[in-house]
């Protein structure tokens, strides 16, 4: 008689927006749950979701993620309408979207997904309140990322 098999929990990262650490310089973050279907819950489970070009709308004292793509499975989409580019709702404290909101309606703030991850069973949102960066300021981070890689490749090679 074979053992029961114990159910697989996805853990760790979903998806990242890589995008946003390059474009924006990130100040607070922020936690944020999301109100999802079943058949986006087992698309992301499958890791059909993509972050790229996503933001983050404030209407009515209610913040929505906007423009992410979720791709519906075949077999778990038959039966259900799917919209793979709807708004789907954030939970947040009111506390935490009242200080976004009081950010955003600042000069060049804006609120951005960083990533996507697992917590328990649920599915969580990064949020960021995030400022533009200027084009010499990506020009710096790019010089001070391809200085790293090379002096860790120089530590590598000095240290064998």
């Amino acid at each position: 008689m074979a053992g029961k098999k114990k159910a697989k929990i996805a853990t760790g990262t979903i998806a990242l927006n890589k995008r946003a650490r390059f474009d924006y310089e990130l100040h607070d973050k922020f936690e944020a749950g999301l109100v999802l279907a079943g058949w986006e819950v087992k698309s992301i489970r499958d890791g059909k979701i993509q972050l790229n070009d996503t933001y983050i709308q404030l209407k009515n004292g209610e913040a929505y993620l906007v423009a992410c793509n979720i791709t519906p499975l075949k077999t778990a989409s038959t039966h259900y309408v799917t919209e793979p580019m709807r708004a789907r709702k954030l939970l947040l404290h009111k506390k935490e979207l009242a200080r976004m909101i009081g950010a955003t309606q600042q000069k060049g703030q804006t609120c951005v997904p960083v990533a996507m991850y697992w917590k328990n069973n649920r599915i969580k949102l990064e949020v960021a309140l995030a400022t533009g960066k200027k084009d010499h300021d990506k020009r710096a981070s790019i010089k001070d990322r391809d200085w790293s890689r090379d002096k860790a490749r120089i530590m590598k090679a000095h240290n064998k």
